[in-house]
């Protein structure tokens, strides 16, 4: 799933401000100080200040807003703008300690231009221009704030962004902003300025880190349930917005809301650009959230002949976790996905969590959650899993995450050929004209460098009503180190899909063996494949005609299991090999669009007669 590094209080800058000046080839030493300009002449008409690394002085503006907490500074605006479209009035001032003026202040500030780079310059982010290291002269105070300007939907451009400069690395940073005609261009030429946006309906839920993004574009792709459904790389939603606020959360809690919401009224402050959301409207007047009572969803139970087969990622679950969370994972297995007969998990930890001490064993874990789901009402579920290599199979360290094979013994049984450890791969055999597993349960291919630092496929052989049936439960590399949509880079990088190709490769070579010795076999590939249905790493593992990619089943406002940045999109996957026909599939939304989480991923239901 995509991560977030912790926030660093305050953001480190100095470095990284030198670095893309010189980078840029616009630091200059030893420069007479300039005459005094006005902001508009340093954001200039592309995103890299004309400025950048001179020392400028007596730049006048009002005080729009402070930043107390994190990085710390404050934003002023030109009273006095200039008739091009594309060079903002606004800009921030980064003081790192508090400041000492207040929204409403006339000031004059002399320092030296920076471009800043959220998250340094290999996170591919585009730049903050600021004045840093600033000497500041308040000449009035209580002076009416410049009037906003209104961000709706039919001022923000359809289109995203320009195909970045293919002789400037595909970057986009020293191309002329139009504003008129790319939405990340427009949100540019508002860098820094006093923005408001009306009543928006929310498309990403509030987080832990006291965010919420909503949409000014209501009817840009929305899912049936009030997001914003993210259905190709060239269809980024250009509508949202990430809003946080000025105040620090001790003094003004930020509100909870969940999917579907609206912030209601008038939400008003400065546009700035960070690591987390890129263009964030902080706000120093937030609007109120109308809760729209959004409903987490209830799969139906499968009838006597179906088989029901569910993945649920349950994020990092571990024995040290509090006994609440192992019930709320327990009644939503047992209410909201029916008592599915195959459960495959993701991110079962060992038994003491990220306790790095060589600990391996997830028992403890497991005999946690299925008598949880027992105490619920569910079915006395057993399990099947291989114990990883200690720190072998990525996610948090120590914590040892693998897949897990739940199966309800009352309906399914579970076909077990010993044998099966961390590096001893399964294979595929023809018996008695059938197909089989040598080892059940079985890892896939583990020694392939596609598998390194990362959870090896987990196969198993299951008879439903006397038919076998493969399930091979994923969980494939995360999105870590991907470039932000957002990203100077256009499109931006997205380096982790090549482990997921390979990855894929792997998993479709080893479903085929199972169809070449059994063209009529049930297989199921289930898990957090971490890509969308669009993608190459999903193109990769349907190659050929192995498997198909259920979840495009749905109609496509339904096809989502994770909402990021305010996009819902597809991560977690069920596909089918071409036997299995016939079927009814649900991803069932109770995770993802809240801001209460058991987990943050939507689990997945698939039901058909073998």
């Amino acid at each position: 799933m995509p991560s977030r590094p912790a926030r660093p209080h305050p953001l480190p800058r100095t470095a990284t401000v030198v670095a893309i000046a010189l980078a840029a080839g616009l630091l200059t030493t030893g420069s007479a100080e300039a005459a005094p300009v006005r902001i508009h002449d340093i954001q200039g008409t592309t995103r890299l200040s004309p400025l950048v690394g001179q020392q400028v002085s007596e730049v006048e503006g009002i005080v729009t807003g402070v930043r107390t907490y994190g990085s710390r500074g404050f934003w002023i605006q030109d009273t006095a703008p200039d008739t091009d479209a594309a060079t903002s009035e606004g800009i921030f001032v980064f003081t790192s300690s508090v400041p000492t003026v207040q929204a409403g202040d006339a000031v004059r500030v002399s320092g030296t231009v920076t471009e800043y780079v959220p998250g340094g310059l290999n996170s591919g982010n585009q730049s903050l221009t600021q004045i840093s290291k600033p000497t500041i002269t308040v000449v009035s105070s209580g002076n009416a704030l410049p009037e906003a300007q209104v961000i709706n939907g039919w001022q923000v451009p359809s289109r995203y962004t320009p195909e970045g400069d293919p002789a400037d690395g595909n970057s986009i940073n020293k191309l002329p902003l139009h504003p008129r005609s790319y939405a990340l261009d427009y949100y540019e030429s508002l860098e820094g300025m006093n923005v408001a946006i009306g009543t928006s309906r929310v498309v990403g839920a509030t987080d832990p880190y006291s965010e919420l993004w909503v949409t000014v574009k209501p009817w840009e792709n929305p899912t049936n349930r009030g997001g914003a459904r993210y259905g190709s790389y060239t269809s980024q939603n250009t509508g949202r917005i990430q809003i946080q606020q000025l105040a620090p959360i001790s003094q003004s809690p930020f509100p909870k809301a969940d999917v579907g919401d609206r912030l209601t009224g008038r939400t008003e402050g400065p546009l700035d650009f960070n690591q987390f959301g890129g263009y964030t409207l902080t706000a120093r007047t937030l609007g109120t959230v109308e809760d729209r009572n959004l409903e987490r969803e209830r799969t139906r139970r499968q009838d006597r002949d179906e088989l029901a087969v569910a993945t649920y990622n349950v994020e990092n679950l571990d024995p040290k976790d509090p006994q609440e969370k192992f019930d709320a994972l327990a009644q939503a297995v047992v209410e909201n996905l029916a008592s599915p007969d195959i459960l495959a998990l993701e991110e079962i930890q060992d038994d003491n969590g990220a306790t790095n001490d060589g600990t391996v064993a997830a028992g403890q874990t497991l005999a946690k959650f299925t008598e949880a789901i027992k105490a619920a009402g569910g079915p006395a579920y057993e399990w099947r899993s291989i114990d990883p290599e200690n720190n072998k199979d990525g996610g948090e360290p120590g914590g040892n995450i693998r897949q897990v094979f739940l199966f309800n013994p009352e309906r399914v049984s579970f076909t077990d050929r010993a044998g099966g450890d961390a590096t001893t791969a399964t294979s595929v055999v023809r018996d008695k004209g059938r197909a089989a597993l040598t080892l059940s349960p079985g890892r896939i291919d583990p020694a392939n460098a596609a598998w390194e630092n990362s959870r090896k496929p987990l196969a198993g052989e299951f008879s439903f009503r006397g038919r076998p049936v493969f399930v091979i439960a994923n969980h494939f590399g995360s999105k870590g180190g991907d470039e932000s949509l957002t990203s100077h880079h256009q499109p931006p990088a997205r380096s982790s899909e090549a482990k997921r190709l390979e990855q894929a490769k792997s998993v479709n070579a080893f479903v085929k063996d199972i169809l070449k010795a059994q063209r009529t076999a049930d297989v199921l590939v289930v898990g957090d494949i971490n890509d969308f249905e669009f993608s190459a790493t999903t193109q990769a593992l349907t190659a050929d005609g192995a498997l198909e990619a259920s979840i495009t089943s749905l109609p496509r406002a339904e096809r989502y299991s994770y909402v990021y940045q305010g996009n819902s999109q597809v991560l977690d996957q069920i596909l089918t090999s071409p036997s299995i026909d016939d079927y009814s599939y649900d991803s069932v939304h109770i995770n993802a669009e809240f801001a209460d989480q058991n987990s943050d991923h939507d689990p997945q239901v698939l039901r058909f007669e073998p």
